[in-house]
């Protein structure tokens, strides 16, 4: 397997958003690749077709931001022969957004999210494929999220600790960063770098 990485942003985020995770990658020898996708406008389909073309090229690791984790684990399970071995999902919600749930509610919301709404409210039920899938969650409660969510427990701001809990997982951690913070983590950067590298975080 190569160092190569593709690293997927989240809802309403460009491609830039990845770019300070990719220098943390990039220092610890890996070769980061920013995979850009129209997370409002297109459906996820069509971002998870280009993803699968993108990864058959050459085997990689996916890093992957909130909605980047669950457009990565539909590729995967759509393509199971798809030559990933480690994925690491960023605050990702894979039992799908309670947040996302609330604020669809109020009707205007759903052009917001456009075709994303779905995945992000179902997310994944189980993960059963070959690749090694970790989960770096936050527990820095900033975002407004939790207006619309109503969360018992432990978030991010905007997704919950036990929305990122998913059965089949390799490993999970928690770490002191809100949602959006995750991106600029030097913890969650060297939990990352270390999931990639054994398959185990710190």
């Amino acid at each position: 397997m190569s160092h190569r990485v593709i690293l997927l942003h989240g809802l309403w985020m460009p491609g830039a958003s990845m770019h300070w995770f990719a220098s943390r990658l990039s220092a610890a020898g890996y070769t980061p690749e920013i995979f850009s996708y129209h997370s409002v406008t297109d459906a996820p389909d069509t971002a998870v077709a280009r993803l699968v073309d993108r990864l058959q090229a050459s085997g990689a690791h996916i890093v992957a931001h909130s909605l980047g984790g669950l457009i990565a684990l539909q590729a995967l399970c759509q393509s199971p022969q798809t030559p990933v071995r480690r994925v690491v999902c960023l605050g990702s919600p894979l039992r799908g957004s309670g947040a996302v749930n609330g604020m669809l509610r109020w009707a205007p919301a759903a052009a917001m999210f456009g075709h994303s709404a779905a995945l992000l409210q179902q997310g994944v039920q189980c993960w059963e494929g070959q690749a090694e899938v970790g989960v770096i969650a936050g527990r820095v409660p900033h975002g407004l999220g939790a207006l619309f969510a109503g969360f018992d427990g432990e978030h991010d701001g905007t997704v919950a600790i036990d929305e990122t809990r998913l059965p089949g997982l390799t490993d999970h951690v928690v770490v002191d960063a809100s949602h959006s913070g995750l991106l600029f983590s030097a913890e969650a950067a060297g939990q990352a770098v270390a999931f990639l590298n054994d398959g185990r975080f710190l």
